[in-house]
């Protein structure tokens, strides 16, 4: 046995700090120092075996590795995150827990008579979060899994050309449709602007041809730039929306006053034709009118009425097209020109109740609404639906005051306050002189408060505010709707013009001048 007290020498203490490696050291002096710089046989045995052994490790081996030692680093990461939060944010003299404690208190408390549900032994903290967990986890099973049995989503067909086609005068194709009586038979000429996401076909959704024949109407309507037939126009405006309407009426021999028609978003180019070519409207009628949601005449309690009883998407749809338009591509092309029907208030982001709830459940409607998105979308092109939605809401370039009937007085300093007589005279009516009719159902999510903007600015205009109606019920489909509007802008029905222009008694109401 060695001796306990005997001191080590220092190739000893040296071994004593490592494992043992099979390297044997002896003698001393230069010997030793040879040792140490050449290994023996039995250390270059051992370092050529780890050598095989990290070549022979494979590269996923290495992955698994490298996985690992990330996930050690997520795991302490998180739980460094875990500590901070504890002793920063979740601490009781935080914030967060001051405004958080009490009503979870409440909550807690009234939740409590669910903890007698559970057994006994059972600690509710740690039971219900395992409850929840199996309900979420189910849940998304039987979502996955489920196998709906409704009717398949109808695809959207391409319908051959029907339209009549007129040239412009800048070269564009307009395309229009005409109903009722023929132009040298016509006693009272409309001609309508369709709202968004529709075309030529719902000038007046569902009119009668007997009805027009009976009060002698003649009946318009027309493809927007860019929708169903009609060509893209370059650079659309309001005014030259308005010139387009005056070139068709010139070129299907409209040659004296004629009335508009503007239903929902389509009153927009109502307005505009009121605007620029007052001399050839002979009135306007608008069913359910929009008007620029951001209109700056508008009064903080109406703009607030517009938008209050709009969903999130609707609000959401008109901020983008004022501050980013180029955004709404990515939504049109996932709904109306997704190549599938969908249903109309997700289509366009409408709130139904009442009649118009069950008027869109109406097969009848359904066929005619699914023809005329067809027709309004038959280019495939997102560009004029833009286009529509960013004049809507951008800034006009009048304002519906501009409208309003007054007196305009010329100016003429010093001598105006001893000219009184001949300054009088001078004086001229400006705005829209004809008949205004406005239609509104009070029952209307989209744009019912907005007759109380048009109603204010407009006090010529005359109102009809419909009790039980909504947005759509009123115009779509509603025979008696369809002959309360005709009776109010003509009167008695008394049929079309047969032979020669027969002379009118002056005292018929409304002053219309005859085709």
């Amino acid at each position: 046995m060695e001796e306990v007290g005997r001191s080590k020498s220092w190739t000893e203490e040296l071994a004593s700090l490592v494992e043992d490696t099979g390297i044997r050291y002896t003698g001393g002096g230069d010997h030793t120092v040879s040792s140490l710089s050449t290994p023996s046989f039995e250390l270059k045995t051992v370092l050529e075996g780890e050598g095989e052994r990290v070549e022979s490790e494979s590269f996923k081996d290495q992955m698994k590795g490298f996985a690992k030692a990330w996930g050690e680093i997520a795991i302490e990461l998180g739980k460094g995150c875990k500590d901070v939060v504890l002793q920063s944010v979740l601490t009781d003299d935080s914030y967060i827990v001051k405004k958080v404690r009490g009503p979870s208190r409440v909550v807690a408390g009234k939740l409590s008579v669910l903890n007698d549900f559970l057994p006994e032994d059972r600690d509710p903290v740690h039971a219900w979060p395992v409850i929840l967990s199996v309900f979420l986890i189910a849940l998304s099973v039987l979502s996955v899994n489920i196998k709906y049995d409704n009717t398949p989503v109808p695809l959207v067909r391409v319908h051959p050309p029907s339209a009549r086609r007129i040239l412009l005068p800048d070269g564009r194709n307009m395309s229009y449709l005409e109903q009722g009586v023929s132009a040298d038979r016509a006693r009272y000429s409309l001609v309508a602007a369709h709202s968004f996401l529709s075309s030529r076909l719902a000038g007046i959704p569902g009119i009668k041809l007997s009805l027009l024949e009976e009060f002698g109407v003649r009946l318009v309507t027309y493809d927007l730039p860019g929708f169903g037939e009609s060509d893209v126009h370059p650079n659309r405006t309001l005014h030259s929306s308005a010139m387009d309407l005056l070139h068709l009426a010139e070129a299907v021999k409209i040659d004296n006053k004629f009335w508009v028609l503007g239903y929902s978003s389509g009153a927009m180019h109502a307005w505009a034709a009121l605007r620029y070519i007052p001399g050839k409207i002979a009135g306007a009628a608008l069913v359910a009118p929009m008007v620029n949601p951001y209109d700056p005449g508008m009064m903080k309690e109406e703009r607030l009425g517009t938008w209050e009883k709009w969903m999130r998407r609707r609000k959401l749809m008109y901020y983008l097209a004022r501050q980013f338009p180029r955004f709404l591509r990515f939504f049109y092309r996932r709904t109306f020109l997704s190549g599938k029907h969908g249903p109309i208030e997700k289509w366009l982001s409408f709130s139904l109740a009442g009649q118009d709830k069950a008027l869109t459940e109406d097969p009848v409607f359904k066929e005619f609404w699914q023809r005329d998105v067809e027709e309004s979308i038959r280019q495939g092109n997102v560009k004029p639906f833009l286009e529509e939605a960013v004049l809507q809401v951008s800034n006009w370039p009048f304002s519906l005051t501009d409208l309003q009937v007054q007196r305009k007085c010329p100016q003429k300093g010093l001598f105006h306050w001893f000219n009184f007589m001949s300054s009088e005279a001078e004086c001229e009516l400006v705005g829209f002189q004809e008949p205004i009719h406005i239609w509104q159902g009070m029952e209307d999510l989209v744009c019912g408060k907005v007759i109380d903007y048009v109603a204010r600015v407009l006090p010529s205009a005359i109102v009809h505010r419909l009790p039980d109606q909504g947005h759509f019920s009123y115009l779509y489909l509603c025979d008696e709707c369809h002959r309360t509007i005709l009776s109010t802008l003509f009167g008695e029905p008394r049929g079309p013009i047969e032979g020669s222009l027969e002379e009118e008694d002056q005292d018929n109401d409304p002053p219309i001048l005859l085709n």
